[in-house]
């Protein structure tokens, strides 16, 4: 994976594209030779640009060959996650083909990022914690101005039936609601209708519970207002993760605007304190992780078995995370997971932590057997 020191350079410092210039500064303008025909060929299946260089060709195909040439593409490598069936609103239907399994690049959500999204996981025919990304789905939708193409039950039915459709019994369901296709312009007044995606996720990698190191992210964390929402405007997020990838570590942790600690690309962060508290940062700052919620709520049975001697929820300073006597990372991929490292910190004695494996204990169980308020059944 390259570093970010090898990323390109930005256009103000790439000699490509601007010469260097003299005192006595002079511009020529660039003579930009017309396209005719003694320079442009075209036939019936493909276009030639010739001016004396080597030919280029560029297929012209049909739809069936374009499908056709996805096929093949996605056919040529081996992914750890399989993709089982996707909805769009745009086709109003489901597929089980990954060919078709597109999006129409006028869509707002590409070119702007307009767009929120919500993921589940789905364990044992079930769809735990649903109800509660659910009500995040669609209050992310609201905070991003896009209109809901249709009532909350359909959309539950819909999201159900994807994955009834996908016969996937462990795995994940991501969704999305976007301002919708219609032209390439920054306001979405001409997209004439918001779309709903999702798409069944069978993930292939056996899971992974063995603690992990983590880094201290110098990439700038989301503003309040889009740290509580759940955008496709990731990119802090991804590089973010690849900061953490180039330094060994599974995930860089934010800090937010008053140094406090914040939360990782997609996972909260939470610490067990030298005085057995349950420890999570604040979310008036940062992404109100279900997941993480729930662990809240079930840290309670560590509190009764004396595990656990409280759970609070407050500002934590990194002096403070980095003494504690356990760290986790908490999120529907990760789950539960212990942190053994900090940069060059040791976090309690460095091994997976008796009260981490306790609360994933509880989550996987919950996820299995518990109430119905947090569990959707799929009627296969």
């Amino acid at each position: 994976m390259a570093s970010l020191s090898t990323l390109p350079k930005p256009i103000s410092e790439s000699s490509f594209f601007l010469p260097k210039l003299s005192n006595s500064i002079s511009i020529s303008r660039v003579k930009i030779r017309p396209l005719t025909p003694s320079n442009v060929f075209k036939n019936s299946n493909q276009t030639q640009f010739s001016s004396g260089s080597p030919t280029f060709d560029v297929p012209l195909l049909s739809c069936s060959e374009v499908i056709e040439r996805l096929r093949t593409s996605r056919g040529s490598h081996k992914p750890k996650q399989h993709y089982l069936a996707m909805y769009s609103s745009v086709f109003s239907g489901i597929t089980t083909d990954t060919a078709a399994m597109v999006i129409p690049m006028d869509d707002h959500m590409v070119h702007r990022g307009h767009g929120v999204f919500d993921t589940a996981a789905i364990m044992d025919g079930l769809i735990p914690i649903a109800a509660f990304h659910f009500d995040r789905f669609l209050r992310s939708a609201t905070m991003a101005k896009i209109q809901i193409p249709f009532d909350r039950e359909s959309i539950r039915q819909i999201l159900i039936r994807t994955v009834s459709v996908s016969q996937c019994r462990k795995g994940s369901l991501r969704y999305w609601l976007s301002a919708g296709p219609g032209d390439f312009q920054l306001s979405p007044s001409g997209c004439h209708q918001a779309t709903l995606y999702a798409i069944v996720i069978q993930d292939q990698s056996p899971p992974d519970h063995s603690g992990i190191r983590v880094v201290t992210s110098s990439i700038p964390i989301k503003t309040p207002q889009f740290s509580v929402m759940k955008s496709v405007n990731y990119l802090p997020n991804t590089l973010s993760k690849m900061e953490a990838e180039e330094n060994d570590a599974y995930a860089a942790i934010w800090l937010d605007g008053d140094g406090f600690v914040a939360e990782g690309p997609n996972m909260n962060v939470a610490f067990v304190t030298k005085e057995k508290e349950l420890l999570m940062p604040c979310f008036d700052k940062i992404l109100s992780g279900c997941t993480a919620k729930r662990v809240l709520v079930l840290a309670a049975k560590s509190v009764r078995e004396g595990k656990l001697r409280g759970i609070r929820v407050d500002n934590v300073s990194v002096e403070e995370g980095k003494r504690a006597n356990e760290m986790m990372l908490i999120g529907s991929g990760v789950l539960v997971r212990s942190v053994v490292q900090w940069d060059e910190e040791i976090i309690g004695n460095g091994r997976e932590s008796p009260v981490t494996q306790a609360l994933l204990n509880l989550l996987l169980e919950d996820m299995k057997s518990g109430p119905p308020t947090v569990r959707v059944p799929v009627p296969y």
